[in-house]
């Protein structure tokens, strides 16, 4: 999505006042692309990397475990193992959705192994009556003695509570622009255990499909929690900016 102008889009978050950019690399055909832009826009554009859970249907496990040794050899250009978790969504079937949980389990260890954070996906499926995908990965996580934990655009407000419990983080995007239910996880979450993000190139604010979204976009993110909260938005951008940093130890 960002081929053609990758380097303006980059020059602009930076005249926009970003300290940063985390991109993600969530298929390893993305990884040399990611530790490439690393290498060329140092102290400003960090990475995770990972297998995000969609995708499982379509790497065999030695396909998974190569990813992995790739990941394991290129420690230094990383900040964190993501996106990894489990989506019920696109993947439909007990078989496949036990892959899923233990590629998840697999990641855990990875981080663990690495002292990295994990950026966890999770989305529920049209059963999620019977088949929770935010109790499986809870379970999944704790089993595995999972620290440091960022849930990636997290939606249950149920589990808000047993997240900070366990010391993990929260992000939120331009989805709590417009979904109510989205807004009150951000309510219920302690803004030292927040984080912003804004998922680009997709949930552009205006929620239209044909438009791209970009990081700078994070900035309406930040204006939406604080209008959720009740605060400036600059204690927002302060709060938020130190919860990222330290989370993901980045050198800036």
């Amino acid at each position: 999505d960002y081929d053609a102008d990758r380097a303006a889009v980059i020059e602009l978050s930076k005249s926009k006042g970003l300290k940063a950019i985390i991109t993600c690399g969530p298929d390893p055909k993305d990884y040399k692309l990611t530790f490439d832009l690393v290498r060329k826009h140092p102290k400003f554009v960090f990475a995770v990397v990972g297998i995000h859970p969609e995708y499982v249907k379509k790497f065999s496990e030695e396909e998974i475990t190569a990813a992995m040794a790739t990941i394991e050899q290129n420690r230094d250009k990383i900040v964190g193992i993501g996106e990894t978790g489990l989506d019920y969504s696109y993947i439909i079937g007990e078989g496949r959705r036990e892959r899923q949980r233990q590629m998840f389990a697999k990641f855990i260890r990875l981080a663990k192994r690495l002292d990295l954070p994990i950026v966890v996906h999770l989305r529920n499926g049209e059963d999620k009556d019977e088949h929770d995908v935010f109790d499986d990965a809870f379970e999944i996580l704790e089993r595995e003695g999972a620290k440091r934990v960022q849930l990636h655009m997290f939606g249950s407000r149920r589990l808000v509570s047993r997240a900070i419990k366990n010391g993990w983080y929260i992000s939120t995007n331009t989805i709590c622009l417009r979904s109510k239910s989205y807004s009150k996880v951000v309510r219920d979450t302690p803004m030292e255990r927040l984080m912003l993000e804004t998922d680009a190139p997709w949930l552009h604010p205006s929620f239209d499909k044909e438009k791209r979204n970009d990081p700078t976009h994070v900035r309406e993110v930040a204006e939406r929690v604080a209008e959720i909260k009740k605060i400036n938005v600059a204690d927002v951008v302060k709060q938020t900016t130190e919860n990222a940093i330290g989370f993901f130890k980045l050198r800036i």
